[in-house]
């Protein structure tokens, strides 16, 4: 498909999340065009709706792989339910179609997951990565030596977390340092340029700072997760295309895990998204890409199943952080996070494995 959400200019950047920032608490603000509403999203679509992030590893690698997988595109066919993937430039971008049933499915950030989750609008189907989160600084600065400094972030990310659990670690509070809002992507240019000391975020930004000079570092490290979720509602209309799409999702996953040659592929599909939607050559190559892959979803050995652990759910921490900050929907809760994980479709579907061809792969070229 074409990807048609222009590249941003650093100061256009931060105008742009600055005011997306306040639409998530305000919502009446917002009133600009989004670059998303040229998709023509409409509630409950004929068609198979699919949010998907080219500019974020491993999640842009799992989403190309369904959209080549042509057992997923003819079992939807033959329902009427064609599938149709859309791109964005961040999970939060989602939420709100979810919420409104423009999207039928997504795969998204932690963060935005809790958003959907608590306030039931979604199923929390599978793991889409489990990765660090990191603060990157120049030169020969400890986490301690971040006092006073200009730090790129995302705020009410697991990014944010991190760098605050980072500082806390050194005895910094939040006040003493200059946070910089910024898009993910576009810090590893503020900090060559010195826009800013230092950032915290996610792949690919870490490695691609890392690359860019042997002066930037990880200075503090924490965890961030991925999910791929299903509108409730969707679900409720539509059970056997939710399989059918659940299916597509283990497939890629298990397709990958058969070969490296098929990491690859993958990584080179998700490479042409990147491009496609940003208007510029991913900034790793397909080697890279492929090692972010196998490291945060392929290696892990649960993966895409969620393990939940007796007195440790998951995302509590970051739930009790968002609930902090202000940042929940009016009405979320934690119970219904705690609902969304109980969806069975990915049960269902690996008991009828035959019946979904979990292990027959035909992808395109």
């Amino acid at each position: 498909m074409a990807f048609t959400a222009p590249t941003l200019p650093f100061a256009k950047a931060r105008i742009v999340l600055a005011l997306a920032l306040l639409a998530s608490v305000f919502p009446g603000i917002g009133a600009a065009e989004e670059y998303f509403d040229r998709y023509g999203l409409v509630p409950a679509s004929p068609a198979v709706d699919l949010g998907v992030q080219p500019l974020g590893y491993p999640s842009g690698v799992i989403s190309a792989a369904m959209q080549h997988d042509r057992i997923l595109k003819k079992a939807l066919a033959d329902s009427a339910q064609p599938l149709k993937s859309h791109a964005f430039r961040r999970g939060a971008d989602m939420v709100g179609l979810l919420a409104d049933r423009r999207l039928d499915a997504g795969l998204i950030g932690d963060m935005p997951t809790l958003l959907a989750a608590s306030t039931g609008s979604v199923w929390i189907v599978g793991l889409v990565k489990q990765s660090s989160t990191g603060v990157i600084a120049k030169g020969d600065t400890q986490i301690a030596g971040l006092a006073s400094k200009r730090i790129g972030y995302v705020e009410a990310s697991s990014a944010h977390l991190t760098l605050l659990q980072g500082l806390a670690s050194a005895g910094i509070g939040e006040s003493q340092v200059r946070l910089v809002p910024l898009g993910v992507d576009d810090m590893p240019d503020a900090l060559e340029r010195k826009d800013i000391e230092a950032f915290t975020g996610w792949e690919p930004a870490t490695t691609i700072a890392l690359g860019k000079s042997d002066k930037n570092h990880i200075v503090f490290k924490g965890m961030t997760t991925d999910y791929f979720v299903i509108e409730q509602r969707f679900e409720k209309r539509a059970p056997q295309a939710a399989r059918h799409v659940v299916a597509g999702f283990l497939r890629a996953i298990e397709w990958m895990r058969r070969s490296p040659a098929h990491v690859e592929k993958a990584a080179r599909w998700a490479m042409a998204d990147t491009e496609a939607f940003s208007g510029k050559p991913a900034a790793l190559s397909a080697a890279q890409i492929a090692g972010i892959t196998r490291r945060d979803i392929l290696e892990v050995p649960s993966a895409p199943t969620i393990l939940m652990r007796p007195g440790a759910p998951p995302l509590k921490p970051e739930f009790d952080f968002l609930m902090k900050l202000g940042k929940l929907p009016a009405g979320g809760s934690w119970s219904a996070v705690e609902a969304a994980f109980t969806y069975d479709g990915m049960a269902r579907v690996l008991a009828e494995a035959q019946a979904f061809q979990l292990h027959t792969f035909d992808y395109e070229n």
